[in-house]
């Protein structure tokens, strides 16, 4: 078996906000010491960092936060899932474990909205490069959406309205500035920044002022782009036994599902239903929920379609109310998790959409 037994993030700023200078390994550093700090480990004692990220342009990120982090024995393994990659990055934390490859594995994504690379195509035939955006994510140009217009056809399918997007996203705001004083102790300071700073007291009125992104989707509804770095401290059964001082949270089931790539948001469901099912459990077990609100669309049709709770889904907020950098955001989750006080005793789940119909779910039991 595998354990949480620390989760730290930085928070979460808008692109080109407090962050705008940091670098991804600059951000990811910090927080990295901050857990060996806080566990009582030396660099040595770490097996392995997996980092997660997927605006960088290459170049091995967790491999440079190694180095910075003092832990130069240690390869780094950087993945690129987009969204899906914080997440998966814990997961396979948890497997090299099981494995008995590793004993200690830090695990996580950072990414830096701000500093992000110019990425361009080149052509065989000399043209001049071609600058984009965002990578296809489907080898069939008419299934891959951009993913405003694909929250907007789940809008459709859902039969979810504007004004219902926009009420979702203020109660995200309000749920997140309600917590604010109990999510400062999963913070690690950085830049002089201690909160997430894009969290507000939204109002119905001012949601409604947004412009649309998409059709039915709105700016208020749509999770900004952002900075920020999260990981946690993956161990093995014995590691949590030798350190009594921490909390260990049980990694119990994980999944990874693909779905149809025109419509991605709705890809976790797959997962939640595997996880769960190869758990033996069901919606009504789960204590608390962490789901990724890239679009508030996309989230409420994730709740619909997967049954879950609603009363028991990101009761902290959510990225609608703190912003979505894509590498970190499944760690973020993870995090948000290990620090809600449902988990202790109970069982909670992650779920986070990604580009190209990737759903990854992570089951962990207190």
């Amino acid at each position: 078996m595998s354990f949480l037994a620390a989760a730290l993030r930085t928070a979460v700023v808008p692109r080109g906000g407090g962050f705008k200078a940091l670098r991804p390994h600059e951000l990811a550093a910090p927080v990295v010491t901050a857990l060996l700090r806080q566990a009582g480990l030396e660099g040595g004692d770490v097996d392995q960092l997996i980092l997660s990220n997927a605006l960088g342009g290459g170049g091995n990120p967790a491999r440079v936060t190694a180095l910075a982090a003092g832990l130069a024995h240690v390869s780094g393994l950087s993945i690129d899932a987009q969204c899906a990659g914080g997440l998966d990055a814990i997961a396979l934390a948890s497997a090299m474990i099981d494995a008995g490859q590793a004993r200690i594995v830090i695990a996580g994504g950072a990414e830096s909205f701000s500093l992000r690379p110019l990425r361009a195509h080149t052509f065989a035939d000399g043209r001049e490069p071609e600058f984009y955006t965002r990578p296809p994510f489907s080898p069939f140009p008419d299934q891959d959406p951009d993913m405003a217009d694909a929250a907007d056809e789940l809008a459709r399918q859902y039969a979810i309205t504007r004004d219902e997007q926009d009420a979702y996203a203020v109660e995200s705001h309000a749920r997140a500035l309600a917590a604010r004083d109990r999510l400062v102790r999963e913070i690690v300071p950085l830049e002089g920044v201690e909160r997430d700073t894009f969290t507000r007291a939204l109002s119905p009125k001012l949601a409604a002022r947004t412009p649309a992104v998409s059709g039915s989707v709105s700016v208020a509804a749509t999770a900004v782009e952002a900075d920020a770095a999260a990981f946690c401290l993956v161990v093995s059964a014995d590691v949590l036994r030798a350190m009594p001082h921490l909390r260990g949270v049980e990694i119990a089931g994980y999944a990874s599902a693909g779905g149809e790539s025109s419509m991605p948001g709705i890809a976790p469901v797959r997962a939640v239903n595997r996880v769960l099912e190869g758990q033996g459990l069901g919606v009504g077990d789960l204590a608390v929920v962490e789901l990724m609100e890239a679009y508030a669309a996309q989230a409420m049709a994730c709740i619909r379609g997967a049954d879950l709770p609603d009363e028991r889904v990101n009761l902290g907020g959510g990225a609608l109310a703190r912003g979505h950098p894509i590498g970190a955001s499944g760690a973020i989750l993870a995090c948000r998790l290990y620090h809600e006080p449902g988990i202790s005793g109970g069982t909670g789940l992650c779920a986070i959409a990604a580009a190209g119909g990737i759903g990854s779910a992570l089951l962990m039991r207190g």
